[in-house]
């Protein structure tokens, strides 16, 4: 009795928001009150523009060509990951759309079918495969193919699914400004590893914040933006409501999915944690900046908020499954 207390309240303690999640809604309270316009705006926009920069270098910098290298053999693995990441999702994320339109705005479902076509996270899916016991160097080459491969992948995903006037730029257009927005950083990063590496590996918990703060500054140049268009006269909390049981249903499909098709392949109990938590992710640190370049900023901020709300619901229950996976195998 004394031990499913224990489990129980060990579980909620789990359900309870991070501090990141506090900083995005504060964030957003801030936007809603004191939105930046005018001058100010463009001002932030350079800001964020050089922070997503930053972010991607560093990302690049921080990811040792071992770990790419790394669990690459284990090729079935990383297809079903990336089958479940770039398949998968964007096919529910088109199946949902009667039921979505029907429930949800149209905004709102292109901000649901955007998310659809996102890579997986990196850290929290590494986080998550090692807490439940998975297989962690796989786990570390499927998120990071999986975001590499998302810079070219999503703008194509986005352009071709997403309805056609939302879309800021034209394909060829939104990939050469992700190339060089994202991925340029990125390769300089790697190239610049072997000189400031050991620097980076060092400071890692300290990096998380130019990450959490390039995040914060889209999200508040965002829903300044969306302020001014009147979003909180759009959104209703029945509708906020509506819009996190979306999001909770089409990631307990993704996990039951991703699960079932792990164990029919006959993957080991380990490789099923790893494909089961880098499938299901849909990562906010590469989305937010991608939905940067690719939308147009008076959608913005309805576009990216069924994201924010996915990445906290995918976190809380993840942390919970990992426990279970953790103890099966205990």
């Amino acid at each position: 009795m004394v031990s499913a207390i224990a489990s129980l309240s060990q579980s909620l303690l789990r359900l309870k928001p991070d501090n990141f999640t506090l900083a995005l809604l504060t964030t957003v309270a801030v936007a809603s009150v004191l939105p930046c316009t005018g001058q100010a705006a463009a001002v932030f926009g350079d800001v964020t523009t050089f922070a997503i920069g930053l972010l991607f270098f560093l990302h690049g910098a921080k990811l040792s060509r071992t770990a790419i290298v790394e669990g690459v053999t284990h090729w079935r693995l990383h297809v079903l990951v990336l089958c479940c990441t770039f398949v998968l999702f964007p096919l529910l994320g088109l199946l949902f759309k009667p039921l979505a339109l029907h429930v949800l705005t149209p905004e709102l479902y292109l901000g649901l079918l955007f998310l659809c076509m996102l890579p997986s996270t990196v850290q929290s899916s590494i986080a998550l495969t090692a807490m439940g016991r998975g297989n962690v160097p796989a786990a570390i080459c499927s998120a990071s193919a999986s975001n590499f491969l998302g810079i070219f992948i999503t703008p194509l995903l986005v352009s071709a699914f997403v309805v056609q006037g939302h879309a800021a730029r034209s394909t060829n257009d939104a990939v050469l400004a992700i190339v060089l927005q994202l991925l340029v950083p990125f390769i300089a990063g790697q190239l610049a590893r072997p000189l400031i590496g050991a620097w980076v590996d060092k400071h890692k918990p300290l990096l998380k914040y130019v990450d959490q703060g390039s995040i914060l500054l889209v999200v508040y140049t965002a829903f300044s933006e969306a302020v001014s268009e009147g979003i909180w006269h759009k959104l209703s909390p029945q509708l906020l409501v509506t819009l996190g049981v979306v999001c909770g249903v089409l990631l307990a499909l993704v996990l039951a999915l991703s699960y079932y098709v792990s164990r029919k392949l006959g993957f080991s109990r380990e490789d099923e944690v790893t494909i089961v938590f880098c499938g299901s992710k849909k990562s906010l640190a590469s989305g937010v900046p991608m939905a940067k370049v690719l939308f147009a900023t008076s959608s913005l901020g309805m576009i990216i908020l069924p994201l924010m709300l996915f990445h906290q619901i995918q976190l809380m229950v993840c942390a919970v499954l990992a426990q279970r996976f953790a103890q099966r195998s205990g």
